[in-house]
This record gives C-alpha cells, structure tokens and sequence, in this order.
C-alpha cells in the first residue's frame, strides 16, 4: 500500500469524525450547518479510479447519513458531486486539468475557491432539495443552500489554508 492511501484513508476517518462531532452540533440560526466532509472528494486524487471515487463519496454520504438518520440523502448529494466534479475541475483549472497536471497544493487560491465553491453550492442545492423535497418551497432550498454553503466554503478553505502543504 503506498501513502495516497493512508493519506486518503486518514482524510476520510478524520473529516467523517468532525462532521459527526462537531459539525452536525452547530445549527446556526436554526439552519446553516457546515458540511466539510466534502473535501474528501474534492480533493481525492484526479488520476485515481473515477469509480473508486463514487464507491468512498457513496460511503461517506452513507456514513453522515447513519450518524444524522437522514435516510440517504448525504449519500445522494456526495455521489452527485463525485460525479460532477470533473465538470468543476475543467471550470476552475481550465488547461491544468485537461492535461492531468493539477497539484492541488501548487495551484492558486482563486482557482481551489472556484472548485470548492463549485463542488459546494452543487452538493448543498441537491442535499436541501432532497432534505424539504417540495417545489413549493424553493425559496426555503436556495436560502438554506446558500447561506450553508458560505460557511462550508469558509471553513474548507481555512481547513486548506491551515492543513495545506507547505510549497516553497
């Protein structure tokens, strides 16, 4: 086994415990929860196996899911996304990712914004969309995804800022 999986493994146990821990005990003004958990597919190897991919975002969905007995729906939104961000990947890096040559920690930071945010408002939209579940409500999604997704974004990107390797 070699380091990207350890690594990988290590993300996935450590984002899942403080989603689980900490995240899901916030609720800011009634609505707005953080959902960092989403890093681990944002920033899963883009050389590994696509299909690995959407198998570990199915898996962390489902393990929020379990902790939060919100019946899937976490799930549903993380293999969206898993599925969707090489759409995200070609908006925000453009050329870097159409010729396989992003490292993550050596781009610059309006372009992991731009992804993060990407990823973000698309998991957040599909979660509260499936979470209320009525048209008639849609004023209640956008507003709940909106101001969601600000506060994950925000501490995703402390989290990489933080976390991030250190390039010289």
């Amino acid at each position: 086994m070699n380091s990207a999986f350890y690594t990988n493994s290590l993300r996935f146990i450590i984002l899942v415990m403080v989603q689980v821990l900490i995240c899901n005990h916030i609720n800011f003004l009634g609505y707005i929860n953080p959902y960092p958990y989403i890093l681990f597919i944002a920033l899963y190897p883009i050389k590994n196996n696509r299909m690995t991919l959407m198998f570990l975002s199915f898996l962390i969905g489902l393990t929020i899911d379990l902790f939060q007995d919100s019946g899937g729906i976490h799930a549903a939104a993380s293999v969206f996304i898993a599925y969707a961000r090489p759409l995200a990947l070609k908006n925000a890096f453009g050329t870097l990712y159409e010729y396989q040559t992003i490292k993550f920690e050596n781009v610059d930071y309006s372009s992991k914004i731009m992804y993060i945010t990407l990823l973000t408002i698309a998991h957040h939209v599909i979660l509260f969309s499936l979470e209320i579940f009525s048209a008639t409500k849609i004023i209640l999604i956008l507003q709940k995804a909106l101001f969601s997704s600000i506060f994950t974004i925000l501490l995703c990107i402390i989290s990489l800022i933080i976390f991030g390797k250190k390039t010289k």
